[in-house]
């Protein structure tokens, strides 16, 4: 072979490699490329839980601008007007994104979820306000069946497609060449991973609706994550606040974000019924059902949130409090209600109070059961994740009360509307209210329930009569004279 040929063979050698570079770069640059989240989601804790990243939008993200087109796309399957916020998903004003979404580079824009989107929670004193949302607070009004059917309807319609959506996209941004390239090739996987996701939650609409404020969260350990036979069981749960942890724990116990801890003597278990024995367990959990997988990111962020979720404490209540009413609350409060509620002694919070004994809806405690326990101990570590196991209870957990005006509805299931709701008789308790309104009751305690619809915004009705919603049990106060009920729904404001 000649010195010519050679040459020519050598450039062409080294024009391949230079475009092989280049392809790998961009491949790299637009696909795989992991960009922090800025300093004000990363800097302030509080925002970090809001719209913070936990690790899930690589394998489980939208890409941000088909997340963004879909409300002004598929109108029609939405309850109403305002796009996500119709679905009740708390919405700061002048965010770009609800909380609970998480956005992030990784080679493009992706929208994650992450704990936010369950656990935070709004409230207004009056129609006329804007809403004020509260990091780690139970989100009442966030309907998360709704948002997973939107999804769903979305995919399956004609016209989610590369085209369609490019040119929804087209009204509100101008995508690069290549990043046209990549939202062709995404489209399909879109759809069929939220199809999929369809698919995953169908056993949902043969058992009654979850509501806002609440999920089926053992039910979707044994039917998705465990992906066990669907059954007819009921377990629909309000989101609990997971504000301030340190309260849940026993004055003087050690703790490690980094390993598990022996379960001690007494500390406040979790998932109401105290089917999980840590805070890093449910956390760990919980991230895992979004989508996060066990990187080093997840590894540093999950001790992150959970030593902010130790310390972090609800807000004050916004409206005035009577000092004397709330003073004679106090004594009635320690008489009726601390042996089971009374943080930072030795008493019952965060013990499992027998069902016999507090007689509340039991079909959420039959959902669970010891196999599904065990299942769901094995998966965790067969993803080489270490937490304490999970167990098989026979009870629901008496809860802390700090927050109790952002806590309502009340009940494991949500099933009675205000406190003095709770205070009254079972057979006196209302059989139907409505759910997903944030303007606070301030006579009640709790958040208006009696309004069906408000400037067009409807509301969803709930009703104790069907299964799992019952309403009955937990008798504690209701036997008190009417002034000491008002002074001790006057105290727990306090709280």
């Amino acid at each position: 072979m000649d010195a010519r040929k050679k040459r020519k063979i050598l450039i062409a050698v080294a024009v391949l490699a230079v475009l092989g570079v280049i392809v790998g770069i961009t491949v790299w640059y637009k696909i795989f490329r992991d960009v922090p989240q800025p300093e004000w989601i990363t800097k302030n804790q509080s925002d970090n839980f809001l719209y913070g990243s936990i690790g899930g939008e690589a394998d489980a993200g939208i890409p941000y601008w088909i997340w963004l087109v879909l409300p002004r796309m598929f109108p029609e399957y939405l309850p109403g007007p305002g796009g996500y916020a119709s679905l009740g998903i708390s919405w700061e004003q002048g965010r770009e994104m609800p909380a609970g979404f998480s956005k992030k580079t990784i080679g493009f824009v992706r929208v994650g979820e992450n704990c936010a989107i369950c656990h935070s929670t709004s409230y207004r004193t009056k129609e006329d306000e804007v809403p004020k949302v509260v990091a780690a607070g139970p989100g009442h009004t966030a309907d998360i069946q709704g948002l997973i059917l939107f999804f769903t309807r979305c995919a399956g319609d004609p016209r989610f497609t590369a085209d369609d959506l490019l040119a929804q996209i087209d009204l509100v941004t101008k995508l690069s060449f290549v990043d046209r390239l990549i939202y062709r090739f995404a489209v399909p996987q879109v759809k069929k991973a939220l199809l999929d996701q369809g698919k995953g939650f169908a056993w949902t609409a043969r058992l009654p609706q979850w509501g806002p404020g609440r999920d089926a969260p053992m039910n979707l350990t044994k039917f998705n994550l465990l992906q066990m036979p669907a059954d007819d069981t009921v377990d629909n749960t309000d989101f609990p606040a997971i504000w301030h942890l340190a309260a849940r724990e026993q004055a003087g116990r050690t703790w490690s974000d980094k390993t598990p801890n022996p379960i001690p003597a007494h500390t406040m278990l979790m998932n109401l019924d105290g089917a999980t024995t840590s805070f890093r367990s449910v956390l760990i959990d919980s991230a895992l059902g979004l989508g996060a997988k066990n990187t080093p990111f997840f590894n540093r962020r999950i001790p992150q949130l959970l030593d902010w979720l130790r310390e972090f404490r609800p807000p004050a209540y916004p409206l005035p409090v009577d000092a004397q009413k709330a003073a004679r609350g106090k004594a009635v409060f320690e008489t009726e209600c601390a042996a089971c509620h009374a943080s930072q002694r030795d008493n019952r919070m965060g013990t499992v109070i027998p069902i016999a004994e507090v007689d509340t809806d039991r079909a959420r405690l039959d959902a669970w059961t010891k196999a599904a326990a065990d299942g769901a101990n094995a998966k965790v570590a067969s993803l080489g994740i270490t937490r304490t196991p999970m167990v098989k209870t026979e009870g629901y957990i008496a809860v802390q009360l700090d927050g109790t005006w952002l806590r309502g509805p009340y009940l494991h299931n949500g099933s009675v509307p205000t406190v003095r709701d709770l205070l009254e008789p079972p057979a006196r308790r209302p059989q139907t209210f409505y759910r997903g309104y944030d303007v606070i009751d301030a006579q009640n305690l709790g958040f208006i329930s009696n309004l069906a619809q408000v400037k067009g915004r409807k509301f969803f009705l709930y009703d104790t009569r069907q299964r799992g919603n019952g309403n009955g049990g937990h008798l504690f106060g209701t036997q008190l004279a009417a002034p000491a009920k008002d002074d001790l729904i006057e105290y727990l404001k306090t709280l």
